[in-house]
């Protein structure tokens, strides 16, 4: 088998679902042994900082299961929920390509998470020695920073309850299951990823729950493949996207 030492020193990829597999496989299938040799693989629970911004590079991390949140502390101290990564990508990798010393975020585990540790000195000797892999960590990069950026000003101009519904539908298309979307984090936790105050939050959910295009379990708020739907349409008719 091609893969069989990535699979013997990351066992719990035997246990991932087929597009994380095929995710590491490519990531990883030119990675000599002394690279794979210095993984290390940690378990941590939800809500654990593992990387602060401005503290210096010395790990670089890769999500194995579960998903993590950057975020920022930056602006009136308001913390601000701006990128979430659920798959193979080197967090440090784009410090790395762009010559800096330090992290230039704060990395949170959003879910229980299974997260490969490679120490920056391998990991910056086999990324500067290896075309193939600097260019795909540079595309990576790029595509999450595009990303980020149209997701950014698309926030910027939309209104409390229109910037509420766009991120439940990027939500939903990320983590539902069985065509339903139990959201996660609370009142709060839509407060730091819109950027919009908890006050906001409670108008936006009331106004949704009241028009049926979600549903509350108690204070939990729940989405469905046909409220997700009538949300999509109502975000599309203000913005261009996909």
């Amino acid at each position: 088998m091609q893969y069989k030492y990535l699979y013997n020193v990351l066992p719990f990829l035997k246990r991932c679902k087929r597009e994380t597999q095929k995710q590491f496989e490519e990531y990883f299938k030119s990675a000599p042994a002394w690279i794979m040799d210095s993984f290390q693989i940690e378990e941590m629970d939800k809500g654990e900082v593992f990387v602060r911004e401005n503290t210096p590079i010395d790990t670089i991390y890769f999500v194995g299961k579960g998903t993590i949140k950057a975020t920022d502390y930056r602006i009136y101290g308001i913390t601000y929920d701006f990128m979430s990564f659920d798959c193979v990508h080197a967090l440090g990798g784009m410090e790395i390509i762009m010559d800096l010393d330090t992290y230039m975020t704060t990395l949170e585990t959003a879910t229980p998470c299974t997260i490969v540790k490679i120490p920056k000195a391998q990991y910056e000797k086999w990324l500067l020695s290896d075309l193939r892999v600097l260019k795909l960590e540079a595309k990576l990069t790029g595509k999450s920073l595009l990303e980020d950026g149209r997701k950014s000003r698309a926030y910027l101009f939309l209104q409390g309850s229109d910037r509420l519904a766009m991120l439940l539908t990027e939500r939903y298309e990320l983590y539902a299951k069985n065509g339903l979307l139990r959201v996660q984090g609370g009142r709060q936790g839509l407060s730091d990823t819109t950027g919009l105050c908890v006050k906001t939050i409670n108008r936006a959910v009331k106004k949704f729950s009241e028009e049926g295009l979600i549903s509350k379990e108690g204070n939990k708020i729940t989405v469905s493949y046909e409220q997700y739907r009538k949300l999509k349409d109502m975000i599309m008719t203000l913005i261009d996207i996909e």
